[in-house]
């Protein structure tokens, strides 16, 4: 890992773990899952919102206020509200994505769930969604949440990532290992 990566991932595990604690101490988990759906919602569809969470041209005031205003506008529960205007006063926005990732797994933890990564070439429908998330419950022995995405050059298959383990039988893989024998061959 990178040390700037190294060192965001520090900072974002320090605000997660205070969050959570925090909200664990109000009995507000569920609430501040609901805030993190609609973080994350709002992080992939405002290209605004990524602009003030990475850009340095804002001033400290700037950024609070912005981020102030968002968190009202999306009706943020005190905790992640004060928090996020607390990471802009300290100019730590940066670390919002991650923040949000490292939250998503300590709640995970805390209600006995393990989160799995999974993309394919096309939506998942809630019939595969199911089966998938009953396989790999049954495999792990805990209850499984997907986190699906879409990633249309993997061609086809899936490629599926539960914490450090990693099964890619995609399309793609299977294309790339192909062109690597042929190689040896010749």
């Amino acid at each position: 890992m990178s040390e700037p990566a190294s060192i965001s991932s520090g900072i974002a595990k320090r605000y997660a773990t205070a969050v959570f604690e925090l909200a664990q101490e109000e009995n507000a988990l569920p609430a501040l899952e609901g805030d993190l759906d609609t973080l994350e919602a709002a992080m992939a569809e405002s290209g605004d919102l990524r602009d003030l969470l990475n850009s340095p041209i804002y001033s400290r005031d700037q950024m609070q206020a912005g981020i102030g205003a968002v968190a009202k506008a999306m009706g943020l529960g005190d905790i992640l509200a004060n928090t996020l205007k607390l990471m802009a006063s300290k100019r730590r926005l940066f670390v919002v994505p991650a923040l949000a990732r490292t939250l998503r797994g300590l709640i995970a933890d805390h209600k006995g769930e393990v989160v799995a990564d999974v993309a394919s070439a096309k939506a998942l429908t809630k019939t595969q969604s199911e089966k998938l998330t009953k396989s790999l419950a049954s495999a792990i022995g805990k209850d499984v949440k997907l986190n699906a995405t879409v990633d249309e050059a993997i061609i086809g298959g899936l490629v599926v990532k539960v914490g450090s383990k990693m099964i890619d039988t995609s399309i793609r893989s299977k294309l790339n290992s192909l062109q690597n024998t042929m190689k040896e061959v010749g």
